[in-house]
């Protein structure tokens, strides 16, 4: 995680560290994800019975993607805040999916004759979760396991980065920070990939979260100039206020504002920043209770949308942003999306 410093900290940031994504495809990845889940609790000293409940979890919900699934991923990452550490666990597939959720997560139920510990074990053994799923669209469970008396993560929205196929470092970045209240969210997407790529996207984290509260053209302005002598990379800043949300952007990165049965468009400005940006310019849409902000770097397509899932706009928004990393990031490019809350409850 990328510390903001000095005076002009947000009340709260959110840059975190980049996840580990697993793939589950033979029932011996089951074990290696459970270890590595154990291992990185205990490095965040949770102690070792918090950290076998998280290879407990992180165990079953792995061998419910080979026997049912066929096939799935686990990423793996830590989220800090404060003083406090947590381990972050996404579960993601494309297998038939769940009719009744609330009933698979009761202790006892099995199918295919597992062990009937199921789903039972997210709500007693983690410190938050949620999960969507649905006949013939897979599942997504998101869970986090803290250490005892860990106040709630106060991150404001969720997102995720996966580097290309053949990478190890990913070139996109993101961040949240939020000031008086008000929520801001930059999406930066090095040009290139690797390591130099990951060098442009982190400084304009950087840059985004030293910033002093402002609007976003003038937190893009402050990423521009903090980007020379890096390869520079497409960016894009969105605020969210009381009703509205106030949005720059230089290069290609997608926006929408996903509301019940309808999608506005975030539009941004040709340019790269750190090498070449016009004056930048703000749209500003209003927004309603219920909607969520979904940004994201051009390695999702732009069709990303939720209207085909049920129930999606309504769950946690990792859970959101795993599905949408999970159907639309398709291209052979890193991939980052975030998704925000916007405008209460509806």
């Amino acid at each position: 995680m990328i510390s903001p410093s000095g005076s002009s900290s947000p009340d709260t940031a959110v840059a975190l560290e980049a996840g580990v994504w697993h793939t589950v495809d033979h029932p011996s990845a089951v074990g290696a994800v459970r270890r590595a889940a154990t291992t990185a609790a205990l490095s965040l000293g949770l102690g070792e019975s918090r950290a076998a409940e998280a290879g407990l979890v992180v165990s079953e919900l792995a061998s419910n993607q080979t026997r049912h699934a066929g096939s799935g991923a686990v990423s793996l990452r830590v989220r800090r805040w404060d003083d406090h550490a947590a381990l972050e666990v996404l579960a993601v597939d494309s297998g038939p999916g769940m009719r009744d959720l609330a009933a698979a997560m009761r202790d006892g139920v099995s199918s295919r004759g597992t062990l009937g510990i199921g789903l039972g074990t997210l709500p007693r053994l983690t410190s938050s979760w949620d999960a969507w799923s649905a006949p013939g669209q897979g599942t997504v469970v998101a869970a986090t396991f803290a250490s005892p008396g860990a106040r709630p993560d106060p991150a404001p929205g969720a997102g995720l980065t996966r580097p290309m196929t053949g990478q190890v470092v990913c070139g996109d970045a993101f961040a949240l920070r939020t000031d008086d209240g008000m929520t801001s969210v930059l999406v930066a997407d090095g040009l290139g990939h690797g390591p130099l790529a990951a060098v442009a996207s982190q400084s304009a984290v950087r840059a985004f979260l030293e910033a002093q509260p402002a609007g976003p053209a003038v937190l893009l302005d402050r990423v521009h100039g903090a980007l020379g002598g890096t390869r520079g990379a497409a960016v894009s800043v969105s605020r969210a206020e009381h009703g509205t949300l106030r949005h720059a952007g230089l290069g290609n990165i997608g926006g929408t504002v996903q509301g019940s049965g309808r999608s506005r468009s975030l539009v941004s400005q040709p340019g790269i920043a750190g090498t070449h940006a016009r004056a930048v310019r703000e749209v500003v849409v209003p927004v309603s209770p219920g909607d969520l902000l979904v940004l994201h770097s051009d390695g999702l397509t732009d069709r990303a949308s939720l209207a085909a899932y049920p129930g999606l706009r309504e769950r946690a928004p990792l859970v959101v942003a795993g599905l949408l990393m999970r159907d639309f990031a398709v291209r052979r490019d890193d991939a980052c999306v975030v998704v925000v809350p916007l405008g209460g409850t509806p």
